[in-house]
């Protein structure tokens, strides 16, 4: 397999896949008619945890109230949705021939993302781009407006938010009065910003869809794809940010898997947020 760059080369690679799952599980057959997971399912700490997995071989069917809205064929993963944001099950996975996976819980899928960052910046590339899609979808239906502002938990705690101000010591906190614009949808985007203080409002065609306060945080998308900006964001208060510029937020994927969970939550959440309003 040739080497992929965290850096640069973030399209979906079915060998990356397949060495990260390889890293932490094993591979298990799944026969004909077997449901994988079920829709609404939830996880039950210590007793039936969220997995996700690659389907080595056969086929997949992926059904929403019994109805097919997709197919997982070999060499790609499903069910990671559920397993980073430990919400329900948004839909079901039905075996249709004989199949082979490797499946991973969540401690399973930690392990694997200390050994092997790159997966960790692959998945948000997939995230992000089925964002757009989804966000697209919004805006021509014009489902935005029908739904009240969402809030979103924050990313960081406190002591986390005071480690990644040590580890950025050389980017100093941004301010913005209340009323600020902070960036435009459509930008070019140069960095993601951490909430140190105060409130920022995220919104899509003029229609906030989240609000964040200390330890939120935003614009990592455009970062991490180098396109342009989901949304934009303006101060409902006044706000310090702390500024991460893309070099640093790949450095800490590649170096902390902590924080790589994180962005990976985040987006997972903003994700199952936005498709909800699709249905």
């Amino acid at each position: 397999m040739k080497a992929q760059s965290i850096a640069n080369d973030m399209a979906y690679d079915p060998g990356v896949a397949l060495d990260f799952f390889k890293s932490a599980g094993k591979a298990e057959a799944v026969a004909q008619g077997a449901t994988i997971f079920a829709e609404k399912e939830q996880e039950i700490p210590l007793l039936r945890r969220h997995k996700m997995y690659l389907l080595l071989k056969g086929d997949v069917g992926l059904l929403t109230r019994g109805k097919p809205i997709g197919a997982v064929k070999a060499g790609e993963i499903f069910g990671e949705l559920a397993l980073i944001s430990h919400a329900p099950r948004s839909a079901s996975a039905l075996a249709k021939t004989d199949c082979r996976v490797i499946a991973l819980d969540d401690k399973e899928f930690h392990s694997a993302l200390a050994r092997k960052p790159a997966f960790a910046l692959m998945l948000m590339s997939m995230m992000i781009r089925r964002l757009r899609e989804t966000i697209t979808q919004l805006s021509a239906s014009g489902a935005l407006s029908k739904d009240e502002a969402w809030e979103e938990a924050a990313a960081f705690n406190r002591a986390q938010l005071a480690a990644l101000m040590r580890g950025l010591a050389d980017d100093p906190p941004l301010y913005y009065r209340a009323g600020d614009p902070i960036l435009a949808r459509g930008q070019t985007g140069l960095r993601m910003y951490a909430v140190l203080e105060g409130r920022v409002a995220v919104s899509i065609d003029g229609r906030v869809i989240e609000k964040l306060g200390p330890g939120g945080v935003f614009g990592e998308a455009a970062i991490v794809g180098q396109s342009p900006r989901l949304a934009s964001a303006l101060a409902e208060t006044d706000c310090e940010l702390l500024p991460i510029a893309r070099g640093p937020f790949l450095s800490l994927v590649r170096l902390s898997p902590e924080f790589a969970d994180t962005m990976l939550t985040s987006l997972a959440e903003r994700l199952r947020f936005l498709t909800a309003r699709l249905n």
